[in-house]
């Protein structure tokens, strides 16, 4: 069952006025308020905003203490990213229309002072709420207060806004997963009301609630994805006059372009695991190479959001209009060519500092994959630590080993399986927008190169997230010769080993018989 269908791309007669309006134009002389801004997808939405945007009246940003910072410096923390090095440079008096607001997701009215709270009542816009926590294996009790709780209390907030004129609600495009073709549509669990979950949840202790995770999550692979679909949920059923739109991204990967090609600051997701196939740590994966992986670079789902917000305003669709900003409908890329490009690229510009020569072996079956991380991963890791045992240094890869091979277990659900993401209404509101528009502002995924996409997302890793300045490539590429050499040396040793197990193995066999034998190789299994 779902509440919501076709979007209905009418103009109101209300909002004629601004139905020829620009997206830069509808943006100027408004207040913008940004939960997430912090985060990988929000600071790219704060400089798209600023730079593209420049008559924007403020942005106003959720901030709470963090690490005993206060808001103030976590905001000159904030304005000092690389990210701002555009705005700066052209125009460096925007960074001025910044402010924080002091608050948390997680508390009633999102934490805010009373004060703040009607700064933000009097003068807001336009909200993008993209604050969740995005681990997978979160416990339930503090994904449903992030994932549920925090959009709840923020649309409690967005009823008293004056002037609201558009609501953009980040949620994911992995919900309702028990579907093999997902559309543009809340989907409504009529078993579930989130208001009392929270409600009953509230009231149980850790262990109990901890018990009873598995029966409430149900189909859903993890907290994650079930308090997302929660979320979508609550929003449509208790959205009153808000004007309400959601926005489902798959899995956000570095950007294509904006603000500058291959950005990435951090290891989430599907960057972690391309970093450490670079690093030569991962070297064997369960990966089903056939399927679809359906990453999409974040400066296709900002531009979206901030597309979305405009139209909300300037054309007021009827209901909750749903857009799934994919790759797999339009262009999609199979993980299989995904390994191709990130192997391809980590050859092409290695990281000066390599456990061993970038290469992954996927599979699909599971005596396959403990097989091939005793000899890739474990075995190696053994030695390395009995080596740094011996050399009075402290054991640390077997450690590793174990943490980075349970870290991925979590994504096996989504690189085993393919769903059909339909994506349809970013197409329709692209017509809708003016050609510069679209330039500007593009999210059309069918003209993503993902060749050349995969050399700055590497690049982008090499630079921002391992902080390989561009000098050091000779010394990388003198690195992965020397292991390129090694590999080889290595692989005959094990090769010349594993002719002579055989081989003894199967005089054996004909020595001493065949009962005697099984009778061996049971004692050896002891």
């Amino acid at each position: 069952m779902f509440i919501g269908g076709e979007i209905l791309y009418n103009k109101m007669e209300g909002n004629a006025s601004m139905g020829h309006l620009s997206i830069v134009e509808f943006y100027e002389n408004r207040s913008v308020f940004i939960t997430g801004a912090t985060g990988f997808m929000g600071k790219v939405l704060v400089e798209k905003i600023l730079r593209s945007c420049p008559g924007v009246e403020r942005l106003y940003l959720l901030m709470r203490p963090s690490k005993g910072q206060s808001v103030d410096c976590r905001l000159r923390e904030f304005i000092q990213n690389e990210i701002f090095g555009k705005v700066k440079e052209q125009q460096p008096n925007l960074m001025a229309k910044i402010t924080a607001v002091t608050g948390d997701v997680t508390l009633p009215q999102l934490g805010l002072s009373p004060s703040d709270l009607q700064l933000l009542i009097e003068n807001v816009s336009v909200v993008f709420h993209s604050a969740a926590t995005i681990r997978f294996n979160e416990e339930l009790k503090t994904a449903l207060v992030m994932n549920v709780k925090g959009p709840m209390e923020l649309l409690e907030i967005c009823l008293k806004i004056k002037h609201l004129e558009a609501f953009v609600h980040v949620s994911t495009a992995f919900n309702n997963l028990d579907r093999e073709k997902i559309k543009e549509e809340v989907y409504y669990n009529p078993k579930v009301n989130p208001v009392k979950l929270i409600e009953f949840l509230d009231g149980l202790d850790d262990e109990t609630l901890k018990i009873m995770t598995p029966e409430l999550v149900g189909e859903c692979p993890n907290t994650y994805v079930y308090t997302k679909g929660l979320a979508e949920q609550l929003l449509e059923t208790k959205r009153g006059s808000v004007p309400l739109a959601i926005v489902r991204p798959s899995i956000v990967t570095a950007a294509e372009s904006e603000p500058f090609p291959g950005w990435v600051d951090n290891m989430n997701g599907a960057t972690g695991t391309i970093a450490a196939v670079g690093k030569g740590i991962y070297r064997t994966l369960k990966i089903n190479k056939k399927l679809v992986s359906d990453i999409i670079p974040v400066d296709y789902p900002i531009n979206l959001m901030i597309a979305v917000a405009w139209y909300l305003a300037t054309h007021r669709p009827t209901g909750v209009p749903v857009y799934t900003c994919t790759t797999g409908h339009r262009n999609p890329l199979t993980w299989g060519m995904l390994k191709h490009w990130t192997l391809e690229f980590w050859l092409k510009f290695p990281t000066k500092e390599m456990l061993w020569y970038p290469s992954v072996h996927c599979t699909m079956h599971d005596l396959n994959l403990k097989i091939t991380q005793i000899l890739f991963h474990y075995l190696p890791a053994y030695v390395m630590d009995l080596f740094m045992l011996a050399t009075g240094k402290r054991a640390k890869w077997v450690r590793l080993y174990s943490k980075a091979d349970k870290a991925f277990v979590p994504f096996e659900f989504f690189t085993t399986h393919q769903w059909q993401f339909i994506s349809d209404n970013p197409i329709r509101l692209s017509k809708e927008m003016t050609a510069e528009d679209q330039e500007m502002f593009y999210f059309d995924v069918r003209k993503i190169n993902w060749q050349s996409y995969f050399e700055n997302y590497i690049l982008g890793i090499r630079q921002h997230v391992f902080k390989d300045d561009p000098t050091t490539l000779p010394l990388a590429r003198s690195n992965l010769e020397r292991l390129y050499v090694v590999r080889h040396i290595l692989s005959l040793i094990i090769s010349m080993f594993l002719i002579f197990i055989f081989k003894n193995i199967f005089l054996s066999f004909i020595l001493i018989g065949p009962q005697t034998f099984s009778l061996f190789t049971e004692l050896l299994s002891l």
